[in-house]
């Protein structure tokens, strides 16, 4: 890793998660250069300055290490092939995505370093393996939940990262979300099946994020949950995330890799 600054560009920079993206990195100018801020092409953002003299803009013209997205599914193909291009490498946040577009995914990693997670919380990546050894270690016999709160503009359900939850617990327990995931439960035969993994997403006000994991058997219940307050939380792990994969080979790298440094 350079001990230069990190020249970032961020897409979805007029979002959510790309604002404080933009302020944060701005914080730390000894780490952290902003060289470009991306929106689409039919933003009314276009053109405004979102700090330290960087218009927003549809392209990525100028050279950088590494771009961070969060923006929608429908922008990351042409940001995938302009990272391949121009040898930027990629974390992306970005939610929603199809079987194509992790191809696409796939494609773009054979020539840039590409990291990529459902979730940058630091917590959150610590909680996927901590659910997965309590799956494998309490067994069969516990019936387990997702649980997920979101705020009621959130447009994919469940989230990524209740079902990188789902999935990291059904790896560890030779299961499959094809088959053993059940999302929700309505009508007169709706008793539990030995073995599924239940997914309830919840829409309300301006939760940031909640994800809670129950193990549950007769006579006891284990709850396991994580509590985001701040979208804050995400940034630092996707300028963490940017920092490690900053210069790294060409390749596929997650959250994971970050923690074990």
């Amino acid at each position: 890793m350079s001990l230069d600054p990190i020249r970032i560009a961020i897409s979805g920079a007029g979002g959510r998660m790309g604002t404080r993206l933009v302020a944060l990195a701005l914080e730390q100018p000894e780490h952290f250069h902003l060289v470009a801020a991306l929106e689409s092409a039919a933003s009314p953002l276009l053109g405004r300055d979102c700090g330290a003299g960087v218009r927003i803009s549809a392209e990525l013209t100028t050279p950088a290490d590494v771009l961070i997205d969060f923006s929608a599914p429908a922008g990351i193909r042409l940001l995938l092939e302009t990272c391949r291009k121009k040898k930027v490498n990629m974390v992306i946040g970005t939610t929603g995505l199809t079987a194509a577009d992790h191809a696409l995914i796939d494609a773009a990693a054979a020539h840039i370093g590409i990291l990529q997670a459902a979730n940058t919380s630091l917590g959150v990546n610590v909680l996927l393996r901590m659910v997965a050894d309590m799956a494998r270690q309490l067994g069969e016999s516990y019936d387990i939940e997702i649980v997920e709160a979101h705020h009621n503009q959130k447009k994919d359900a469940p989230s990524g990262t209740a079902l990188a939850l789902a999935e990291s617990i059904a790896k560890a327990t030779g299961r499959s979300l094809d088959k053993h995931l059940v999302h929700g439960r309505h009508g007169p035969d709706a008793l539990r099946v030995p073995g599924t993994i239940g997914m309830h997403a919840l829409r309300m006000g301006d939760v940031v994020g909640e994800h809670t994991v129950y193990f549950a058997t007769p006579g006891e219940r284990v709850e396991i949950k994580h509590i985001a307050s701040t979208r804050d939380t995400f940034v630092r792990g996707a300028l963490q995330a940017a920092r490690f994969i900053s210069g790294k080979n060409p390749g596929r790298y997650s959250m994971a890799d970050v923690l074990h440094r």
